[in-house]
């Protein structure tokens, strides 16, 4: 299987014309189902150009929240064009963690896949995710900071956070600093649920931040990103109970898919990885059901499965899961 659905995850408009119109539940992404609500009350004035004072404070909240300080941090338009940017800046050689994002294998010209266990003894450029994706492997503080420790002359340690917000402590965004080679990427749509937006960070030393304002140019973000971003990181009573409710509903997917034969794969709450003789097959047959989830074109026994919204959508997994 190739197409839409293995490239990347949100294809339902694809799904649609191949399977059908119908209630289409889509779990193929790894995107807070309970969005930010604070945005469909916003308004913005059109007109207008971004007003770079505003941009600043979206970076200085960010910061906050990151645990940074703001002068290390970027607004981008998407952590994706983050990752691009970067990797022209600091150039090759480099090796990215596999399994893992598609664009960390094509920011850097040449970068080569490297297994997680080679990577302590890798010293060159090393890109990773952590949490990581498909997988929701999580690498622990200790062991981030020998990769850090590890780096050799002309190595930078490339960090893509974009699941990182479900649980702070997992982030090395604080370590951050003029004087280590550490780049880290954060993303706003998954955890704020609201992807749509396009905006992301890249916390970096001062030099690589400058750089990125260069090639950015004046206003590189639209208004409804700087304003709504704005006010969601100042959101924290939000911000308290989306984690744990995501937790919560983690662990009731994981009850759900344990029920039906499976061992749920990952400790990011946003999704899970499912191993199965033929995913390509159960993807079809959740399809069928109007239910979209994420296979892969080179481990036909993965099926990564996104978290339903409420009872209501896990009840129609665990029924379409059942029914065979």
């Amino acid at each position: 299987m190739s197409g839409p659905w293995t490239w990347h995850g949100g294809g339902l408009e694809a799904a649609k014309r191949a399977f059908g119109n119908g209630d289409w539940i889509d779990l193929s992404t790894g995107i807070n189902p309970h969005p930010w609500p604070g945005a469909a009350a916003m308004a913005f004035d059109w007109q207008r150009l971004p007003d770079p004072a505003a941009l600043a404070g979206l970076e200085a909240v960010a910061a906050s929240y990151f645990g940074v300080d703001a002068s290390h941090v970027c607004a981008v338009p998407g952590s994706e064009i983050g990752l691009r940017l970067v990797g022209t800046l600091v150039g090759g050689p480099a090796r990215h963690l596999a399994p893992s994002y598609r664009t960390h294998g094509e920011m850097v010209a040449g970068s080569a896949p490297i297994a997680p266990a080679a990577a302590r003894g890798h010293g060159g450029t090393l890109i990773l995710a952590n949490p990581n994706n498909p997988d929701g492997r999580v690498t622990g503080a200790a062991a981030m900071q020998a990769l850090l420790d590890g780096r050799g002359p002309g190595g930078w340690l490339l960090v893509d956070e974009a699941f990182a917000d479900t649980d702070p402590a997992a982030s090395v965004a604080p370590l951050v600093d003029d004087g280590k080679r550490l780049i880290v990427f954060r993303s706003f749509g998954k955890f704020f649920g609201l992807a749509g937006v396009r905006l992301g960070f890249v916390v970096a030393p001062q030099a690589i931040v400058a750089a990125l304002r260069e090639r950015l140019g004046a206003w590189p973000l639209s208004a409804a990103a700087i304003h709504i971003g704005t006010a969601a990181y100042a959101d924290r009573d939000w911000i308290v109970a989306a984690r744990q409710q995501l937790t919560d509903e983690a662990a009731a997917l994981d009850t759900l898919l344990v029920c039906q034969g499976h061992r749920p794969i990952g400790a990011c709450p946003l999704f899970r990885l499912i191993e199965t003789d033929d995913a390509h097959a159960l993807f079809e047959r959740l399809a069928r059901r109007a239910i979209l989830t994420r296979p892969f074109a080179d481990q036909r026994r993965w099926l990564r499965i996104g978290l339903p919204a409420d009872a209501a959508a896990r009840a129609r997994l665990e029924a379409a899961l059942t029914d065979g």
